[in-house]
Order: structure tokens, then C-alpha cells, then sequence
């Protein structure tokens, strides 16, 4: 547990450090939850919204994108449900004076568990070696199979405390299980009580209750409100998806875990709209499909896992979540929901207005059923990140710091180095970034000695250094050094866009 809090405090300082990520506000003391993108943030972020952006509208005719208004009529919530069940159920702990969602202590409880049953295997695995067969071992060995046991129950009573919104249920499961304030460490717990998430704010100058609006805590609403616009504009066939990325807000009581969970966030969100009686078909397609996007990415499958919900909202009749391996264990990254026509006809009731499509190979018009992928921005900023930040013990053993981030994602794409700050070669190095700037983004640095120059180059994540030296410029090749393999070799400069349009 201290080696996970490690990485993640080393995560945390690395971001500040090299321009990734700031804490918001930090000059007046920040703003809880709230961060803001540097430099090499932005770059990386607009990296992971332009890669979904491409696998999803600009690979599928089928789909395309809009970008709906932050603010919208107060009455789209009311319809959505968000005004009176967009909660969280919240417990204080008397001497500690914290708060903490229910959930997540339950969470943290099972995720307890989870740490016994990887300990279990990880002793046989150091005692048969390579003949450990996992499965196997998570299938027979006793101590494994009752704490297997011990989670499954918990999360059956759980699922069927929230299914009856059994709030003094939920504190007794709290105090059966024994979890004590991760801060003061007693279970001196207050009941559970419900919170609403939604930012509200006033609009024009009149202050009265009906000028309420609030800040979207989630971007699908303004989907499904623009469903007819998009289709008749567009001349849309059922099947069809509209996806959108954009910013959305949630008054979290207890954010924390970094980007995890903030009050600001980006989300890209996808509804895809469908005939009733085919959703669960397109439902496990899309849950194949965007398991597939993450796994493009090269991160290796170990790190993502399905979790089916216990819970199913009141929208939904099949949901699954893709979870990631954080250094704080697995949790949700990805959202795929069956959501019925819930949302549709809630809109169609509240509005007066026919939210149908009529289908001509059936002859008949019907509400569509929607499938929803729902993806966190900064949450899959978090994966990429964490997972790519490594210390590596070289041969000659010093450890250097990289960034290994999927090349098609980094930042930089490329760095020039001259050798040294004279005999023509800065003005050599800067014709080659000119030439390879229209088509990536390419950084230039002079300062120090290149070892030092490369290691900078290897902390955040840039994939390719290109040292321009006294050879340039009679055999006009450069040496190209791949930041994970750390191998060199000479490259003709007129071979050079090919080269790393190639490699990326």
C-alpha cells in the first residue's frame, strides 16, 4: 500500500514538475479539486480527445459529433432526474469531522480483500515459479476462495441496499464490516444522508426561483435534446450516434485521488441510437469495441478489467463500467449503459414535443433505445500517465526517469539537439525543426550537456531526440535516439519526416 502511495505522490509532483498539471488558483492557496492543464498537459490532453475523436466519428459514418451549450433549460434536469436522484450518500465520522461517500469506503473495504487474495498468489507464485498457474490457484486454494466469498457478499448486500435506497442499511453495512474514519480511525459514523451534486447558479437579473440554471453534470443531455436536429439535418439512418466531447461539473463532496475526481472535468461521451429490442446486441458491441480502443493505446491488457454494475440506474437496463489499474487500484475509467428510451420519452413528456424516428423499412415510427460509452478525459489522462511514468536501472547502473507514453500521444513528438551552441550546427538543428514543425510538434534545446538533454527529453515522454552534430553537415543525416529502446542510428535529414511519420 505505502509503494502505491508512493508512485502516486511521485505521479502528482512529476505532472507539476514538467508542466503537465498545476493545482488551480496555487498562487491563493488553490481551489479544492480543481486543477489546471500546463503546457505539456494541454498538448497531451487535446492528444487523447483528437485520438477518440478520430476512432469515433471519423472512422464511423455513421456517427457524428456536436458541441452543445453548457447552460440549458432548467427543465431538461428536472426531465433527466437529475433535480430530485442525482445524489451521493454521504457519512460523517464524528471525531474526525471528514465526510466520505458510502460507496467508496465500501470500495476501498473490498478493495482490502482484493489485496489478501493478490498476496495469496503472489506466495504460490514465488513457490511454484513458473509453473503458477493463476486461474487454477483463484479457482481452489481455501483462503482465496473465502475471501472471494467475503467480497461477493458484500457487494449482493450493498447492491440491494441501494436498489431499496436503504439509507440506515447502508451505515449498519458500514459498522457490520468494521471500516473505521481512515483518519481518526474510530467508527463513531453519523447516519447516511443524501447530497445533490449540481452546481446551481441564477441567469438575468431577476432573482427568483425560476431562474435557476445549472452547470451540466454530465454532456448527454444535451444529445438527446438535439436527437431530432441531428437527424433530420443530417439525414440520419437508425442505427446512428451523436458524440461530443466537453467540460461537465459536479459539486463532489469529497473529491480527491488527484484528476481523478474533480468538480470541473471533461468527458467524451457517445449515444448511439438503435431499434428497441436490438440494444443488448449493439450493448456487448460497443463494450467489445471500446475495450479494443484502450487496448490500441499499448497498454497491456492486465491493467483493464470489466466490472458489471450490482446497481443499474432507473435509465438503464444493462451497464458495465471498463476499469483501470490506478496506483490506487482498479476503477471505473469507461461507462457503457443500455439506457432504454428513457431518455427520450422523459424529454418527449416534459417538452410536448415527439422525440421519434421514423423508420421506413418497418413503416412505422417508435422511440429509439440508446447504447452510451462515456469516457473521462482526465481520468484517461490519469491511466496513460501513471501507467507510463517509470524508473528504469540502466546497465551501468544509474536510473533514469521516462515518461512512456503511447508515441501518438506524446506531447512532443520529436526533439532537436545541436551538439554544441557553435560551428553552424544551431542554425542546421533549427532548418530541420522548421522543416518537421507543419506536420508535429517538435521542441529545440540547446541548454546543457545532451545527456542531460536527453534524460529532460525521456521524463516527458517525447519519443524521438534528433542530435544534429559536426557529421550533419557534410553527410546532411542526423542520429535519431528512440526514447524506449534508448538505440541510436543515423538518419539522411531528407529521410527524416518519413522516418518518424512512420515510427509514431
Amino acid at each position: 500500500m505505502a509503494n502505491q502511495e508512493d508512485m502516486f505522490k511521485k505521479v502528482v509532483s512529476h505532472a507539476k514538475e514538467y508542466g503537465f498539471i498545476f493545482p488551480s488558483s496555487e498562487i491563493y492557496d488553490g481551489l479544492g479539486a480543481v486543477y489546471d492543464y500546463g503546457q505539456l498537459g494541454t498538448e497531451l490532453k487535446n492528444n487523447i480527445k483528437q485520438y477518440w475523436w478520430k476512432a469515433m466519428v471519423q472512422m464511423h459514418e455513421n456517427i457524428v459529433g456536436i458541441d452543445s451549450a453548457i447552460f440549458m433549460h432548467p427543465r431538461i434536469w428536472k426531465a433527466s432526474g437529475h433535480v430530485d436522484a442525482f445524489n451521493d450518500p454521504l457519512i460523517d465520522n464524528k471525531d474526525s469531522k471528514k465526510r466520505y461517500r458510502s460507496d467508496v469506503l465500501i470500495e476501498d473495504h473490498i478493495a482490502k480483500i482484493e489485496e489478501k487474495i493478490e498476496k495469496e498468489c503472489e506466495k504460490a507464485h514465488k513457490r511454484f515459479g513458473d509453473a503458477f498457474d493463476r486461474q487454477q490457484f483463484v479457482t481452489t486454494n481455501a483462503r482465496v476462495l473465502e475471501h472471494q466469498k467475503q467480497i461477493d457478499e458484500i457487494h449482493a448486500k450493498y447492491a440491494e441496499l441501494m436498489n431499496a435506497n436503504d439509507l440506515a442499511g447502508l451505515k449498519q453495512l458500514i459498522l457490520d464490516l468494521g471500516i473505521v474514519c481512515p483518519v481518526s480511525g474510530t467508527r463513531n459514523w453519523t447516519d447516511v444522508r443524501q447530497f445533490n451534486l449540481m452546481f446551481a447558479t441564477k441567469m438575468g437579473s431577476v432573482i427568483d426561483d425560476s431562474d435557476t440554471l445549472y452547470l451540466r453534470p454530465e454532456t448527454a443531455q444535451g444529445i438527446f435534446v438535439n436527437f431530432l436536429n441531428v437527424q433530420k439535418s443530417g439525414r440520419m439512418k437508425i442505427p446512428f450516434g451523436i458524440a461530443q466531447i466537453g467540460k461537465a461539473f459536479r459539486n463532489e463532496i469529497v473529491a480527491r485521488q488527484f484528476i481523478f475526481r474533480m468538480r470541473e472535468f471533461e468527458q467524451m461521451e457517445m449515444q448511439f441510437f438503435v431499434r428497441p429490442g436490438t440494444e443488448l446486441e449493439w450493448f456487448k458491441h460497443w463494450k467489445e469495441e471500446r475495450l479494443q480502443w484502450h487496448l490500441s493505446l499499448g497498454i497491456p491488457a492486465e491493467n483493464y478489467r470489466y466490472h458489471d454494475h450490482e446497481k443499474l440506474a432507473h435509465y438503464a437496463n444493462a451497464a458495465t463500467d471498463i476499469e483501470f489499474k490506478f496506483p490506487f487500484g482498479f476503477k471505473e475509467l469507461e461507462g457503457i449503459h443500455s439506457r432504454t428510451d428513457f431518455d427520450l420519452s422523459r424529454h418527449s413528456e416534459f417538452s410536448g414535443k415527439k422525440l421519434q424516428y421514423f423508420d421506413s423499412e418497418l413503416n412505422e415510427s417508435y422511440t429509439p433505445y440508446v447504447i452510451e460509452t462515456s469516457i473521462g478525459v482526465d481520468r484517461t489522462f490519469l491511466a496513460i500517465f501513471s501507467h507510463g511514468l517509470k524508473d528504469e536501472t540502466l546497465e551501468d547502473g544509474s536510473v533514469r526517469t521516462v515518461l512512456s507514453l503511447p508515441r501518438k500521444l506524446a506531447p512532443y513528438k520529436a526533439a532537436v539537439l545541436p551538439l554544441v551552441k557553435k560551428d553552424g550546427l544551431p542554425e542546421k538543428a533549427r532548418e530541420i525543426q522548421h522543416l518537421l514543425m507543419p506536420d508535429m510538434m517538435v521542441q529545440y534545446d540547446e541548454k546543457d550537456a545532451i545527456g542531460r538533454r536527453y534524460r529532460r527529453q525521456d521524463a516527458i515522454g517525447t519519443p524521438f531526440c534528433i542530435t544534429v552534430d559536426n557529421d550533419t553537415l557534410s553527410d546532411n543525416a542526423v542520429t535519431v535516439r528512440d526514447r524506449d529502446t534508448m538505440k541510436q542510428e543515423r538518419i539522411s535529414i531528407e529521410q527524416l519526416p518519413t522516418f518518424l511519420k512512420s515510427n509514431l
